[in-house]
């Protein structure tokens, strides 16, 4: 391929995965954080199953931050090594978490150390031209995510072009948080409201606490207790930037466990330098029991033939690192699994520049965090519930997962065909299957399959090629102090999040990989265990079709919130603004 077709293809790629032209070169000192493998990775991997395995001696003893640095992380030795080797480079390092280092030192050094020139592009430094590791970083098996020019994530939900009416003038959304408790059997206030539990929610963007006041006071409860953790210095509000996303996560969290404390940790983008920043600084921290996540990138954007022919794949090993530290210590990861269906990216071509309808269609490809063996995927439905006039009822009627034709790449906004709106999902080409998936389907008995679970999440975007088809809905939110519709799996997400939330306060502790126990309870429904706890038989498609029992659609299907916490003989929550449903 000749050399200006290979940049333009470079550039029109980055443009797409969120990244533009350099605009001014760097000077003074620059800091960016290198990652190294965990040591002793056969004898982590055992303790995690062991964490995990009713009846063994370790399960649920989960360790502290420390205890992990001593058994898994960076030896004494290795650091000094690489501190040595770099500092006689004109470098400084320090240890910054159990596998990491922090780099710092002037920008012309570090331009010369890694071989490539850096320039700023708005509040992100990149590198013009491809990152080389020195010899003692590369001999390590290090990974540099800082100065990547391409942003590979993207937030899992879109507004709808117009506020409909709410699910209490007719069948179908928008819904507020409490119709959807009603709707999927969560306990009642009285039963688990989420207290002594803490919710992380990562993303970029803060929120304005006026729009909490105004959500949940609709509803007549009282603000649930927000905080806010900038990484990196974090991203100001923007309502029409990622801030309706991270305005969402918490209204949503908020809603299903209004008792928890729920902290934003507020990251500058969603560039793989700020996510792996964001997670470090939570899991370090140790504070937080539950991550919800609702955002993704497909797992075909790392790879080569997405980045001029560097492949990037290595990264999704650094952030699995860093999700198997976080489970090991009792957190649990929860992803959105996108809103692209089974069909997530479009071929490559598609990128170049002056690319034209015919450049190819949209691709399988599952989305990561969701595909990650130690998160939670969580898929979504659209959700139909009872209308009774002058009622706020809420029952569950129906769902349906069928997907909604685009009339144009509304992800990416390139010129590729064939992409449609619905339920992420489909099988791994990374990850290998983890030993809680055995046996669950016959589609592969040798990748993760994603995702595991679902909840609502709508449909019927504006690039939809109307009519859309019958009963579709979407969720409430309130951002930057008006009523907006909202849709996609980064509601669905948060949902799950906070019912997990509920189960830490019932069970007076930490869960860790929530995917043991989620499908081993699948498993004793298959075998006829009663009550339910998962819906099994709803219609769908997504480049993929449900079936019954597990699927690549909705994973193992919605849940009944209560069954699935153990508490299905305990009071429900009931019609929203009542006592048992605030």
């Amino acid at each position: 391929m000749p050399r200006r077709v290979k940049l333009g293809l470079l550039l029109a790629i980055l443009a797409c995965f969120g990244a533009a032209p350099a605009v001014a070169q760097v000077s003074g000192t620059v800091g960016f954080e290198v990652f190294l493998p965990l040591r002793n990775q056969a004898a982590l991997d055992a303790l995690l199953e062991d964490l995990h395995r009713p009846g063994s001696p370790q399960f649920h003893r989960w360790l502290t931050p420390a205890q992990f640095t001593a058994r898994f992380g960076i030896p004494a030795s290795t650091a000094a090594r690489l501190r040595g080797a770099l500092s006689a480079q004109g470098l400084h390092a320090e240890v910054s978490g159990s596998h990491s280092l922090h780099v710092t030192g002037d920008a012309a050094v570090i331009e010369r150390v890694l071989t490539a020139r850096l320039a700023q592009r708005g509040r992100r430094l990149v590198a013009e031209g491809r990152v080389v590791l020195p010899p003692a970083l590369a001999e390590a098996g290090a990974v540099v995510a800082a100065f990547d020019p391409a942003i590979r994530m993207r937030r899992h939900s879109h507004t709808i072009p117009a506020i409909q009416p709410d699910n209490r003038n007719g069948t179908t959304g928008n819904y507020w948080f409490d119709d959807l408790k009603q709707a999927y059997s969560f306990p009642a206030f009285s039963v688990a409201t989420g207290a002594g539990a803490s919710i992380g929610v990562l993303m970029a963007g803060d929120f304005l606490p006026s729009d909490m006041t105004t959500y949940f006071s609709h509803e007549n409860l009282a603000v649930p207790n927000f905080t806010s953790t900038p990484v990196l210095g974090g991203a100001p509000f923007d309502p029409a930037g990622d801030s309706a996303e991270t305005t969402l996560d918490l209204q949503q969290t908020g809603g299903m466990a209004p008792n928890a404390n729920i902290t934003l940790y507020n990251i500058p983008d969603l560039s793989d330098a700020s996510i792996l920043a964001g997670l470090t600084t939570m899991i370090e921290a140790n504070k937080v029991d539950v991550v919800s996540m609702s955002f993704g990138g497909p797992e075909l954007g790392y790879t080569a033939a997405y980045n001029s022919g560097v492949d990037y794949t290595a990264l999704l090993g650094t952030y699995d690192s860093l999700y198997k530290q976080g489970v090991s210590q009792g957190i649990t990861f929860v992803a959105s699994s996108g809103d692209s269906g089974a069909l997530s990216i479009p071929a490559s071509a598609c990128f170049a520049t002056g690319a034209k309808k015919g450049c190819g269609v949209f691709l399988r490809s599952v989305q990561y965090p969701a595909s990650s063996p130690y998160v939670t995927g969580v898929g979504g439905t659209n959700l139909v519930t009872v209308h009774i006039t002058k009622s706020f009822d809420s029952t569950y009627t129906s769902e349906n997962a069928n997907y909604d034709p685009l009339g144009s790449d509304s992800f990416f906004n390139t010129p590729a065909t064939g992409v449609i709106w619905g339920s992420g999902g489909g099988i791994s080409t990374y990850f290998a299957q983890p030993s809680y998936q055995t046996g669950i389907s016959s589609v592969s008995r040798k990748w993760r399959l994603v995702p595991d679970v679902a909840l609502h999440m709508g449909g019927c975007p504006g690039s939809a090629v109307f009519p859309c088809g019958p009963n579709r809905s979407g969720d409430i939110s309130i951002l930057n102090g008006a009523t907006v519709g909202v849709i996609g799996t980064s509601a669905a997400a948060p949902d799950f999040a906070g019912l997990l939330a509920l189960r830490v306060q019932l069970t007076h502790g930490r869960l860790g990989n929530e995917n043991y126990r989620l499908y081993t309870l699948a498993r004793a429904q298959a075998a006829g265990a009663k009550p339910l706890v998962f819906r099994t038989t709803i219609s769908g498609n997504n480049g993929y079709a449900t079936t019954p029992g597990y699927n690549l659609v909705l994973g193992n299907g919605t849940v009944f919130g209560a069954a699935y916490l153990g508490v299905a003989n305990q009071p429900l929550a009931g019609i929203p603004k009542s006592a048992s449903n605030p």
